[in-house]
């Protein structure tokens, strides 16, 4: 489930509905201090996913395996979501 601040975030930023469910069904999850789990794509996920759906279909999808979701622990909700700057990191705890 998509909040309205996530699809808001989602159509402005140009992530595609297929980006958000690979992120849900592979991304690596970090949870934070705040309640929240922050799912991205990390090199092993990636890898996960090239096995699943192929290389080519990776490739076509690279400009967007930089993105990350914000998801609540309380109600899975997806809270935000966005594209890491080139020298951005995800802090893992």
């Amino acid at each position: 489930m998509l909040t309205k601040h996530a699809k808001k975030r989602a159509q402005q930023r140009g992530i595609p509905a297929s980006v958000q469910n690979l992120l849900l069904s592979y991304g690596e999850e970090n949870f934070n201090k705040h309640g929240v789990i922050i799912r991205y794509f990390s090199s092993r996920s990636i890898q996960k996913m090239e096995q699943d759906v192929g290389r080519e279909t990776i490739r076509r999808l690279s400009e967007y395996m930089r993105c990350y979701l914000l998801e609540s622990i309380s109600d899975g909700a997806v809270i935000t979501m966005g594209k890491r700057h080139r020298n951005a990191r995800i802090f893992r705890h």
